[in-house]
């Protein structure tokens, strides 16, 4: 994505409609394709019509799409990627002590937990909690690195309530299970920059189908997030090569505590079934072992 695409963007997508938004999203996770797609394809695949990508590029200031996919084309002729751009500066192994990188690492940390108390994170974080718990259903997503919030909010979900599903099937077939959703129910994401494309593509279709959308995500211009649902941005950046993905756990912590709060007397029951079976299967040790002499 380009510099002056993503300033133009940021100043003006609130005022967008909603298509154009859907269609500005997928642009901004997808600037590879913007410059080598036609516009027809490009259309396709964000979940629009293509006279929506002419008039997004126009609301922007562009003559026309074709000038937008222009300047795609000329900053990727030039631009590096992957991992190695994200590690380029950050790897200083003989430079500075191991001590020294943690110490940065856990102070960034502590920064990053603060920006959650801040803006609209609180509300969103309410309005994200009352979706979960209305929802017949909870389907829950995320690959890569997100995969693994994804897999906990879903564990700490299957303590509380039978509702929640999560999209990681054996042989490719995790999203089949999406086929059964519909309005009642809610579709949770989490993904990060560089977005994933199965997870970008079942968001895409949810959308279509009417699916409220709750994302966890990086930044309003993620093409997680969608009209009818809830973002819930986080800070990702990090001194290391990798993303750094506390603040997105600490989320699914919590919304998976406010889900739990909304049914004290089931949940307790819940948990104390769960407790019998695990000391019946001898799941944990119970006592601390003696230190051996």
């Amino acid at each position: 994505m380009t510099q002056s695409f993503t300033r133009l963007l940021a100043a003006r997508l609130d005022s967008l409609p909603a298509r154009m938004q859907q269609a500005a999203r997928w642009i901004a996770a997808n600037p590879h394709e913007v410059a080598l797609l036609s516009m027809r394809e490009q259309a396709r695949m964000a979940g629009v019509q293509p006279a929506t990508m002419t008039r997004l590029a126009q609301a922007l200031g562009y003559d026309g799409f074709e000038a937008l996919r222009a300047e795609h084309a000329a900053a990727l002729r030039h631009a590096p990627s992957g991992l190695a751009r994200q590690a380029d500066g950050r790897l200083p192994l003989c430079a500075e002590s191991a001590e020294g990188q943690a110490l940065e690492m856990l102070t960034q940390a502590q920064g990053q937990v603060a920006e959650l108390c801040a803006g609209d994170m609180l509300a969103s974080l309410g309005k994200a909690a009352e979706l979960m718990i209305r929802a017949r259903r909870v389907y829950i997503l995320g690959r890569r690195s997100s995969h693994a919030v994804a897999w906990h909010l879903y564990y700490a979900l299957s303590l509380v309530t039978e509702r929640a599903s999560l999209l990681d099937g054996i042989g490719g077939t995790g999203l089949d299970a999406l086929w059964h959703a519909g309005a009642e129910d809610v579709l949770f994401v989490c993904g990060v920059a560089p977005y994933t494309r199965a997870v970008v593509e079942a968001t895409l279709q949810a959308q279509a189908r009417d699916i409220p959308i709750i994302a966890l995500t990086d930044s309003r211009l993620s093409p997680l997030i969608a009209a009818r649902g809830v973002g819930l941005i986080v800070p990702t950046h990090s001194a290391s090569f990798l993303h750094a993905m506390t603040p997105a756990f600490l989320i699914a912590d919590i919304l998976a505590a406010l889900v739990a709060r909304a049914d004290d007397p089931g949940t307790l029951a819940r948990l104390e079934g769960l407790d019998r079976q695990l000391a019946a299967l001898n799941t944990y040790i119970s006592q601390p072992l003696e230190a051996s002499k």
